[in-house]
């Protein structure tokens, strides 16, 4: 269930998220997300996407889920995962239309995304949100465990499964039509 509190200036939201959630999620909005989050990269999307064509099972539901544009580092001595920052998002953009149309309601990453996936945040209500490039150490304290889920021939692009606790990031576009790079 998401449940949306505020925390300070930061609203606080859970996964998965709900539509109720997102609507009322704006532009510019400082998050924290608590919760599992599916990570994937380019080469992971283009599995799924495979899998979806061939009717085949996908490794997690996509209802209501987050998906973190990233390839965490080997977890060092005594850590849940490594440096795990955001990666560039527009390489995922041929992929996310589809993945938004089967339930997906969120990503995250970092950069612009590109008019049809903007298009299709509005039309499917998700959000895309920012994570700080260059601080991957940092947010990698935010993830409390991680567990590969599927392809782990692609080493740290295999998709692995997140837990979140107040991991920070900024709604980027919203479900309305906003988006944060138009303001800048």
């Amino acid at each position: 269930m998401s449940l949306l509190k505020t925390e300070g200036l930061r609203l606080k939201i859970e996964t998965p998220l709900t539509e109720e959630v997102i609507e009322s999620l704006k532009v510019g909005d400082m998050v924290l997300i608590n919760g599992y989050v599916y990570t994937a990269r380019d080469a992971a999307h283009k599995k799924i996407v495979e899998l979806i064509k061939n009717d085949a099972p996908l490794p997690f539901s996509l209802k209501g889920q987050i998906i973190y544009y990233v390839g965490p580092t080997p977890a060092p001595p005594g850590k849940v995962i490594g440096s795990a920052g955001p990666t560039t998002s527009s390489r995922m953009d041929s992929y996310t239309p589809l993945l938004l149309s089967l339930g997906l309601k969120g990503m995250i990453g970092k950069g612009q995304r590109s008019e049809e996936v903007k298009r299709a945040i509005k039309q499917y209500k998700a959000v895309y949100f920012l994570a700080t490039g260059g601080a991957g150490a940092l947010l990698s304290r935010h993830i409390i465990s991680s567990e590969e889920i599927a392809f782990s021939e692609l080493g740290t692009e295999s998709i692995k499964k997140l837990l979140f606790k107040d991991f920070p990031v900024i709604v980027a576009i919203d479900c309305h039509g906003g988006d944060i790079f138009k303001k800048l």
